[in-house]
């Protein structure tokens, strides 16, 4: 890791040098769902750095984005691979335009994973997938 910049509470730049190439990984936690408001800061905050280090240089977004994208893939087959978990929420619908506004794909739904590797968080009998790398 060369450098870490932390942009909120919620959001880091890690700039890593892989091989001779520079990798800058977004690192994010996002709101979790029921307050609008904080939701849509932040996603205003977002994207700006989401256009900065993934367009212009060689980066990604990774984190927990508080969103369920569901398995259904119908209007996104490029962005998503069609093996995410259960059904797609409000805040699921805004990762889909995120990635959509930068060109990206959400990395962990291209592949047919095990339930118990598919699911990133459980709170009692609920299971959830809601930590994304979007590349």
């Amino acid at each position: 890791m060369v450098n870490a910049e932390r942009h909120s509470e919620r959001m880091l730049i890690l700039k890593m040098v892989l091989d001779n190439g520079l990798l800058n990984v977004l690192t994010v936690y996002a709101p979790h769902s029921g307050n609008r408001r904080r939701k849509r800061e932040f996603l205003e905050r977002i994207v700006p750095l989401g256009e900065l280090y993934t367009l212009e240089c060689n980066g990604c977004v990774s984190g927990d984005m508080n969103g369920h994208v569901g398995s259904n893939n119908v209007g996104y087959d490029g962005m998503h691979g069609s093996y995410g978990f259960r059904a797609r929420n409000a805040d699921g619908s805004s990762i889909f335009e995120f990635a959509d506004r930068l060109n990206l794909v959400i990395c962990n739904t291209l592949f047919m994973k095990q339930e118990s590797k598919l699911v990133t968080n459980v709170a009692g009998s609920t299971k959830s997938t809601v930590d994304y790398i979007i590349w």
